[in-house]
């Protein structure tokens, strides 16, 4: 437990917590309120997988645990949603990181991409439960992740630079 406590660059974990806060306002202020063809973008899995690529199984995961607390908090449809499904998806962005991808931008937006398709899915499995199949969720589905696909390219640079340092 002391050697994980030293390892702790404060500053870094500081600058995570901020981008993912300030990720969740905008969410929450912005990106709810734009909605063409009836879709709302998401760009908190994309943050996520961003933070799980450049930091790991450990820091990825438990920093993406923090967001989804306060992402089901402000999300009045998800009670335990964001808090299983972010955490999950930066482990998965950390794992393919390590063994199978490099960490270059194209790699990161399909890791995005991955992200995005399993978050949007699980809401349509959830959606599913309560209501009827309908063709129209897998439109929404598709309309969601090509709609925070561009918002979630702008997750990539501060984690990117900030992993160099």
């Amino acid at each position: 437990m002391q050697d994980f406590l030293e390892k702790i660059d404060l500053n870094k974990v500081l600058r995570y917590v901020l981008l993912m806060f300030l990720t969740l306002m905008a969410q929450n202020m912005v990106l709810s309120h734009i909605r063409p063809f009836g879709v709302c973008p998401l760009v908190l899995p994309a943050v996520a997988a961003a933070v799980g690529m450049f930091e790991g199984g450990t820091w990825g995961p438990l920093l993406s645990m923090v967001m989804g607390f306060f992402a089901d908090m402000s999300f009045v449809e998800h009670r335990v949603f964001f808090i299983v499904v972010l955490p999950a998806v930066s482990l998965l962005s950390a794992f393919l990181s390590q063994f199978f991808i490099n960490r270059r931008f194209f790699a990161f937006l399909g890791v995005a991409l991955i992200a995005l398709l399993i978050t949007g899915t699980l809401q349509m499995l959830k959606t599913l439960a309560g209501d009827a199949w309908s063709l129209d969720m897998l439109k929404v589905l598709a309309l969601q992740t090509l709609l925070s696909l561009p918002l979630a390219a702008l997750a990539y640079p501060l984690p990117a630079r900030w992993s160099r340092e």
